[in-house]
């Protein structure tokens, strides 16, 4: 590994960071937005359109960042994809390479489920149920996903 790899790695993992905290606090708005709208005598305006869009816009990002990182730079999946065998018997490694990009591929997933639901009907009510629901599933996934203890 180069130099020039360990400061792309540096800064693509940093990346990813911080736009993981922009998008739980996007997660957040627009699953409890979602619930209250469910619930309320709700509008559905261009904030809510811009939230949700920015929502699985930037998961997208993130995931883009994560596939680089994941694929090319991250020196954990190069050792596991050098012995998967190996790699599969060790916690930490397994999470990097398997459990860490199934649940976060599950949550864009999700996520864009929701969006795209939400878009296809004309009942606003109906808008803010299929968001809350797909929305807020994606985030706990998130939530799961994240590796918390390596902060």
């Amino acid at each position: 590994m180069t130099l020039l790899d360990i400061n792309a790695y540096t800064l693509f993992l940093h990346l990813h960071s911080v736009i993981r905290w922009v998008v739980l606090i996007l997660a957040v708005i627009v699953t409890i937005k979602s619930m209250m709208g469910m619930f309320g005598n709700p509008v559905y305006g261009k904030l809510d359109n811009i939230f949700s869009a920015a929502y699985v816009g930037l998961m997208d990002l993130m995931f883009l960042i994560g596939l680089i990182l994941y694929v090319f730079l991250s020196p954990i999946t190069q050792s596991a994809f050098n012995d998967f065998g190996a790699a599969m018997s060790n916690a930490s490694i397994r999470f990097w390479a398997v459990e860490h990009i199934t649940v976060m591929i599950l949550a864009i997933a999700l996520a864009h489920i929701g969006r795209s639901k939400a878009k296809k009907t004309a009942d606003v009510k109906k808008k803010y149920k299929f968001q809350a629901i797909f929305f807020g599933i994606s985030f706990l996934l998130m939530l799961v996903g994240i590796p918390w203890d390596r902060f």
